[in-house]
């Protein structure tokens, strides 16, 4: 038997089992309200399409920081038990690259979708939009990009302008420029 076939029959076993319990046959909860739609709809785009309300500075997201993150990621982003956060810059061409958000990532959007969907990692999502943008500037911060006391909002923050923004290789050069947001 070919692996699909397992995989299928395994799928096919999977809803079977489910739609036979009783739970599934009363329903399950209520329908989704704009609120809960708008929870889960969280694709930011580089140029900042998809950023929620909300502001915060690097002084604010310092509280956040430590509350929420240093226990993995050490104290001043050093690393830990989780990656290093900080530092890293010139490193990229070397035999021992250190890819951090202020050495590697090209969008400053992308470190705030990122850390709102994923962190803290045992409770991803569990901060408001303004530790959000918070913990974004003090990340940018730390990695000398932006100032201490810069307001990062969802005007500002695309704006912010990524140390390795141009080490990027376009993957799909075809695409029309209104659909790239790699140039």
């Amino acid at each position: 038997m070919f692996m699909h076939d397992r995989i299928c029959g395994a799928a096919v076993a999977a809803v079977a089992t489910l739609i036979a319990t009783p739970a599934f046959a009363q329903g399950f909860g209520a329908p989704a309200s704009e609120a809960d739609v708008a929870n889960v709809t969280l694709t930011v785009m580089p140029d900042g399409e998809g950023l929620p309300e909300g502001s915060g500075t690097a002084e604010q997201g310092a509280a956040v920081y430590a509350t929420h993150c240093a226990a993995c990621h050490g104290a001043e982003g050093e690393g830990g038990l989780a990656n290093q956060l900080v530092g890293g810059r010139g490193t990229l061409g070397s035999d021992k690259p250190v890819k951090t958000l202020g050495s590697y990532w090209p969008y400053a959007t992308t470190v705030f979708n990122y850390v709102r969907r994923s962190m803290p990692y045992n409770q991803p999502m569990a901060l408001t939009n303004d530790e959000h943008y918070a913990l974004t500037a003090f990340l940018l911060n730390k990695n000398d990009i932006i100032a201490a006391d810069r307001v990062i909002d969802k005007s500002s923050l695309p704006d912010v302008v990524m140390p390795n923004r141009d080490g990027f290789v376009k993957s799909y050069p075809e695409i029309p420029a209104e659909y790239d947001y790699f140039d």
